[in-house]
């Protein structure tokens, strides 16, 4: 029996990187199954505060906001957007100033439609907190790509 150890072995190839829009899919994907918890979270908390507790409108929003965006940075840091720059400092702030500003504007836009439009019913006034999620939430993931969890240009390369 003869051994050949001159045979050549095809070298292992590493994954080829992501295409840029893939990319983007699986972060959107990524995004929306961290802010969906959140979303779940924000619509508990709320539900509880305005008709289990009978609180004022804009107390249980803020209040529920402010706890889903708690729960929300560790699930964006660790999972949705672990593979960028780890700067836990700088994204704290960024990640908690943006998301106030989040909060702020859901807040506003629940408050239009809650106040402004009259809808409070319970039915309403979660249609209404939902539209206001949707539309911050493309505020959030805008800036939360863009400048809290930034791409580290070693890795992007």
């Amino acid at each position: 029996m003869t051994v050949n150890l001159t045979e050549i072995r095809p070298a292992t190839l590493a994954p080829a990187p992501a295409r840029p829009v893939t990319r983007v899919v699986l972060e959107v994907v990524k995004f929306g199954v961290v802010g969906g918890s959140g979303v779940l979270v924000n619509f508990l908390v709320f539900n509880l505060l305005l008709h289990g507790l009978r609180w004022q409108a804009m107390t249980a929003t803020v209040l529920a906001s402010c706890i889903a965006m708690a729960t929300n940075y560790l699930g964006f840091r660790y999972f949705a957007y672990r593979d960028r720059d780890t700067r836990t400092r700088r994204q704290i702030v960024l990640f908690f100033v943006f998301s106030g500003l989040g909060v702020v504007l859901e807040s506003g836009l629940f408050w239009v439609g809650y106040h402004g439009l009259g809808l409070h019913g319970a039915l309403e006034s979660n249609v209404v907190k939902a539209l206001s999620i949707v539309l911050a939430s493309g505020f959030r993931f805008l800036v939360y790509r863009t400048w809290v969890f930034q791409q580290d240009a070693r890795r992007a390369a």
